[in-house]
């Protein structure tokens, strides 16, 4: 079940429940991430540094991927007003310019004694995982 909500309250929150959100990557958002991150590593910004890496060129920051998924709890499951709580991430396979990111949140478990939600977390690139993880959310009662 894909959900395109802004706000859902805790109650209504069921396991498997998913959104998604797609970018593609280009070199202004890598620029601009390394302005607002402070990470200025060559590998993301200097094109003879990255072809001199296993990468062979760019590769975009991995917490930009990860920052996929803060967009989905913000504006689509469970929405405004949530705050993360955890976050593991592994990074799988590097993002280049160009790259069409789709990121998914998936409901795995609800706590409505904590007001906490898990999902499981996963971004991929032509169908193959960039990124994946747990998250844990709290979420406000809604009044």
């Amino acid at each position: 079940m894909n959900l395109f909500f802004n706000n859902i309250s805790i109650e209504n929150i069921k396991i498997g429940m998913k959104a998604s959100y797609s970018q593609t990557i280009t070199d202004a958002d890598i620029k601009s991430f390394a302005g607002v991150s402070g990470d200025r590593n060559p590998v993301h910004l200097d094109e003879e540094y990255a072809e001199n890496s296993r990468y062979k060129k760019r590769i975009a920051h991995g917490m930009m991927t990860a920052s996929f998924f803060s967009a989905l709890f913000g504006t689509k499951i469970p929405g405004v007003g949530c705050v993360y709580v955890s976050q593991s991430l592994n990074f799988k396979r590097p993002v280049y310019v160009g790259d069409t990111v789709t990121a998914v949140v998936e409901v795995t478990q609800v706590d409505l004694y904590k007001n906490r939600v898990f999902f499981k977390t996963t971004c991929k690139v032509k169908n193959k995982i960039v990124t994946d993880g747990e998250a844990e959310i709290y979420i406000p009662k809604i009044k």
